[in-house]
């Protein structure tokens, strides 16, 4: 049987109903009514959490870590229940959720284990020098401190591995910072169970309340009130350009501009190089035409654009592409509105001046098909709205007519997450000469594979120049991304008992 959600607020430990209701929209099964957040339960949440900060923020590494684990543990003993709940309300598939589940609580667990060897606390000692002539040098001490509260909005494309105990939530509660999480009105269910598995977390521990809670729904006003209360130190935030550009300004604008750690989508274009192209293209038109409809497109990862040389091996690749796309059927998109809005993004390509139609289908209601377009360097330049991206499984080719063109084009991008080179021995010049532009337009930059999937490690980079991310020295990814919680303070001769625990 599907899990019920009572369809309440988690604030600072009491699950609170609202007085206005939504119902979900869910791909399959039963809907349910959720309590509408509102900017009061915004204040009450945000109070809450700076309550707790001052023993939170002031606790040991040993028991952070202890917390991360146990919300792990509190996510895998729901583990049924979350995978009927997440299928139901995304349409994603069984496997899908297990293995986002999977990741979701190995990112918990990795934290607990990285904030336990210290190293992402930077220390720094340089000692006193009284006889330094011809002024002494003082003591002194750093050591990375936790900002305070953090607002999470969750992400509607994955409901466990970037909502409510995603990675913005088990960095930020690493760090020492308490968490208001704004659910999203895509899997509220989801959600809910989630919160209840840290609910649990936090009684087992013995954490403040207040450490944690979730926010359902709400209209723009509680995104709004959030970003702008004045006890939230930073935000984390994985979503469209422009949902992600209007909280990031409204944080820019408050009194004390906070920074807005948003994570807004990338076209993550991939450069076949000549002699690859000729190899082994049938290959590499078979793995792209996988990666771009893997999970509907629904990633943001995911790879839209492939840029190659014009001539036979190119005519031979379109082949081979449109080839491996014909067999894919339709997929269950998240919501329909992400259903119109790739419907939509579709039309605004096949509409853009000397873009031709490579493979097209039927695509309506909350179902997604692949669709294939084909254009020419020389009009890529010209269409900037090319360069957007379109959430979905939609793949344009743009052939250029030699390597300075297919260089202008790399020159032309905004920033990205990824960028691929697909490449071969007899292609190392050509690679040599792109290599300073991608690493300046993304944050990771591969070889021969497909950007689809992010590992959660310690050297990941998970972000890049706007607009891909808002914070092109940050990473939502991996252990790095507990830095965008922490700020560095120093201590110049300051006695032993006065000093973090983590300097004694």
């Amino acid at each position: 049987m599907i899990f019920t959600p009572h369809g309440k607020h988690l604030i600072a430990g009491d699950w609170v109903a609202g007085e206005n209701k939504f119902t979900s929209e869910p791909a399959h099964g039963p809907a349910n009514e959720f309590s509408v957040g509102t900017p009061d339960l915004v204040n009450r949440a945000c109070k809450s959490a700076e309550e707790a900060f001052w023993s939170f923020g002031y606790s040991s590494r040993e028991d952070r870590a202890a917390f991360l684990n146990a919300i792990a543990d509190e996510i895998e003993a729901r583990r049924d229940a979350i995978t009927e709940i997440g299928t139901s309300e995304t349409g994603l598939p069984d496997a899908r959720l297990e293995g986002e589940r999977g990741r979701t609580t190995g990112q918990l667990r990795l934290f607990a284990s990285h904030i336990l060897t210290g190293d992402y606390l930077d220390r720094r000692h340089d000692e006193a020098q009284p006889d330094r002539r011809p002024l002494p040098r003082p003591d002194i001490k750093m050591v990375q401190r936790p900002i305070g509260p953090v607002a999470v909005f969750g992400a509607s494309n994955f409901p466990l591995a970037f909502s409510t105990a995603g990675g913005d939530t088990a960095a930020a509660l690493a760090a020492g910072c308490p968490v208001v999480v704004k659910g999203h009105s895509a899997h509220p269910g989801t959600g809910e169970i989630v919160a209840e598995a840290i609910h649990s977390a936090i009684a087992t521990c013995g954490v403040p309340p207040g450490v944690f809670s979730l926010i359902q729904g709400g209209k723009r006003d509680v995104g709004q009130a959030l970003v702008q209360h004045p006890l939230i130190n930073a935000v984390g935030f994985t979503g469209s350009l422009a949902g992600g550009r209007a909280l990031f300004d409204l944080c820019a604008q408050r009194d004390n501009p906070i920074p807005f750690f948003g994570e807004l989508g990338s076209v993550n274009p991939m450069f076949l190089l000549p002699e690859a192209l000729k190899v082994r293209g049938g290959a590499i038109a078979d793995g792209w035409a996988g990666s771009l409809t893997m999970g509907a497109g629904q990633f943001c990862t995911n790879p839209g654009i492939a840029v190659v040389i014009d001539g036979a091996e190119a005519d031979a690749f379109i082949e081979a592409v449109t080839k491996a796309l014909e067999p894919v059927g339709a997929q269950t998109m998240l919501t329909d509105g992400i259903a119109a809005a790739y419907r939509g993004g579709r039309d605004r390509v096949a509409g853009t001046t000397g873009v031709r139609e490579v493979l097209t289908s039927v695509c309506d209601l909350r179902n997604a098909t692949p669709y294939l377009f084909a254009t020419t360097g020389k009009e890529w330049l010209a269409n900037e709205i090319l360069g957007e991206e379109v959430f979905g499984p939609l793949g344009l080719i743009v052939r250029v007519t030699d390597e300075a063109e297919m260089l202008t084009v790399a020159q032309s991008l905004q920033g990205q997450l990824t960028c691929t080179l697909h490449m071969d021995s007899a292609d190392s010049d050509m690679a040599q000469s792109l290599m300073p532009i991608l690493e300046r337009k993304a944050g990771r930059v591969l070889a021969n594979g497909y950007p689809t999937g992010v590992e959660v490690c310690d050297a990941m980079v998970h972000g890049g120049p706007y607009p891909a991310s808002t914070n092109f020295g940050a990473t939502s990814v991996g252990t790095l991304s507990i830095r965008r919680f922490l700020r560095p303070v120093c201590y110049q001769n300051m006695p032993d008992d006065l000093l973090p625990g983590d300097l004694r």
